[in-house]
């Protein structure tokens, strides 16, 4: 009886890991399909630019995060200032704006006859204020979309590397005669390095599977040739053979991303003679300076947009009452709930499978699967098509059942589906670091008290692992709000939720009318973001 409970999870975590690597493993397979003539009218013409432009908004999103980031994450972590405790958190609700409501926030302020010429029209009178407006299109307003949207990731984990740094590495510098530049430079940045690589890797992957923004700046990059390749010339084969280029480049950040994790340390090893770190009071212009950029990133990160939202809401009420709210709200709830509910169901069977099997096979298994959160949402959602498509003609016809296409494709079962491919590393990482708190020793001791595997599971695991629950919940609840591709693909017909509202309306050129689906979305991001902050901003050591 004993074996049979240890197979049965371990059976359960294994199928829950085959059924995430099903779509990654369709896309190397769909490689080596046919494809239409298009493959070769664009590889003469524009997959070249494609992959320049790819590379190009990468490194330019990549110096601009890594500038933003580590700076404030320094100036919060080491000095005291104005609004410095503010900053401290209000700096992560950037991750409230998805990139593709940043660009239309840009494009509203700055375009011809827009928010800025209202500004300086009201100002200093009539004028011809657009020839002297610049414009943030293109290329240049995708960079910065796309910079202030995601620069939070490394700001979050330089900062939580900079907080566990002891003051006897500050008392070096001063020793070595360092100024606190040359300190930061020579000895801080370093120490935090494998956290701001992470950071910058998970940038990296945010930016190469961004659909939204570039497609909105007219931008041709690897992920808008995957749309267009299937939705404008119907050639799927040749979706998924651009989606293999992409994934192999994402696969190799995946890579980098754990291997600079594996080597995070935020602790210092040495026994005793730490000091605690002390923040340095900062006084007159200093203080105004750290205050002004702090503020300046901020302000520039969220306030902006949502000021741009929420002027585009009260110029056009009419927005506001023709759009159906209570339909896109109630959308909007049913997803993240059921969503969640697989995934931390799912996630806690696949941990505890893995916990008490304790199978090297199992657990590489695992890893695998969680690296669905590296590939874009619309390769999933393609590769989710692709393989419906072909179980459908080659497994369901020829043993005699009705087709299963409408079931997954279209349907809110399919759109979860994906959705848990997509998360499943945050809910099975979130869960797995709850786990890791809970010793052995105590499952141990739950047996010899004459408690089952599921007893000890629902009695035990689960009470103790609820704050971590709640965390990873909020987490895919910010997620599943935010995303695009895979909702507007996979969604079924006439089903809108606040993102692919406002997508719909700004690719119409209806940007007064994606100010309130966008300025809702922001507004429920932040809340769940203020929820989660008080775990992203854990200072055990502060």
């Amino acid at each position: 009886m004993f074996l049979k409970k240890i197979n049965l999870w371990n059976s359960s975590s294994f199928c829950i890991s085959v059924i995430v690597l099903i779509p990654i493993l369709t896309v190397f397979a769909s490689f080596f399909e046919d494809t239409s003539n298009y493959y070769q009218i664009l590889k003469d013409t524009f997959l070249f630019e494609y992959i320049f432009n790819s590379l190009t908004l990468l490194i330019c999103v990549l110096v601009l995060t890594f500038i933003f980031g580590t700076t404030t994450a320094y100036l919060v972590s080491f000095y005291t200032f104005p609004l410095s405790n503010f900053f401290k958190w209000a700096l992560i609700l950037s991750f409230a704006v998805p990139p593709y409501i940043y660009a239309y926030s840009l494009t509203a302020f700055f375009e011809n006859y827009g928010t800025l010429f209202t500004i300086l029209k009201n100002l200093f009178g009539e004028a011809n204020y657009n020839q002297n407006i610049p414009k943030f299109d293109g290329l240049f307003g995708a960079v910065i979309s796309l910079s202030f949207s995601l620069f939070a990731y490394v700001y979050i984990l330089a900062r939580a590397s900079f907080l566990y740094q002891s003051q006897n590495l500050i008392d070096l510098g001063r020793s070595l005669g360092f100024s606190k530049l040359k300190s930061l430079h020579s000895l801080l940045l370093p120490a935090a390095r494998p956290a701001i690589v992470t950071g910058l890797s998970l940038v990296a992957m945010e930016t190469l599977a961004e659909f939204g923004a570039v497609d909105f700046f007219s931008i041709n990059t690897l992920t808008t040739g995957i749309y267009n390749s299937w939705i404008t010339f119907d050639d799927l084969a040749f979706s998924n053979r651009i989606s293999f280029f992409l994934l192999i480049f994402i696969f190799s950040l995946f890579i980098l991303e754990n291997l600079s994790r594996k080597k995070a340390k935020y602790h210092s090893n040495t026994r005793g003679g730490i000091k605690q770190k002390v923040k340095i009071q900062l006084l007159g212009i200093k203080a105004f300076s750290a205050f002004m950029i702090c503020f300046f990133i901020f302000f520039l990160s969220f306030l902006f947009p949502l000021s741009q939202m929420l002027y585009w809401t009260l110029k056009f009420p009419e927005n506001f009452f023709d759009l159906q709210i209570f339909t896109l709200t109630i959308n909007t709830i049913y997803l993240v709930s059921l969503s969640s509910l697989v995934l931390i169901i799912l996630s806690l069977i696949s941990n505890y499978g893995n916990r008490v099997s304790k199978n090297k096979t199992l657990n590489l298994l695992s890893t695998l699967s969680i690296s669905g959160y590296a590939i874009p949402g619309i390769i999933l959602a393609l590769a989710f098509i692709t393989f419906v498509a072909w179980f459908d003609d080659n497994i369901v016809k020829a043993l005699g059942f009705l087709s299963i296409k409408k079931f997954f494709i279209g349907s809110v079962f399919g759109l979860v589906l994906v959705y848990f491919v997509r998360f499943y590393s945050l809910s099975f990482n979130g869960i797995k670091s709850g786990y890791e708190k809970i010793n052995i020793s105590v499952d141990e001791s739950s047996y010899l008290l004459g408690y089952s595997k599921k007893k000890t599971f629902m009695n035990i695991h689960i009470p103790f692992l609820k704050n971590s629950l709640l965390f990873v919940a909020i987490l895919i609840s910010l997620e599943i709000i935010r995303e695009l591709p895979i909702t507007l693909i996979l969604r079924p017909f006439n089903f809108e939720t606040f993102a692919t509202t406002a997508y719909i309306s700004a690719s119409e050129d209806l940007l007064e009318a994606a100010a309130v689906p966008s300025l809702f979305l922001i507004l429920i991001a932040s809340l769940f973001i203020i929820i989660s902050s008080k775990y992203i901003l854990r200072e055990n050591n502060e």
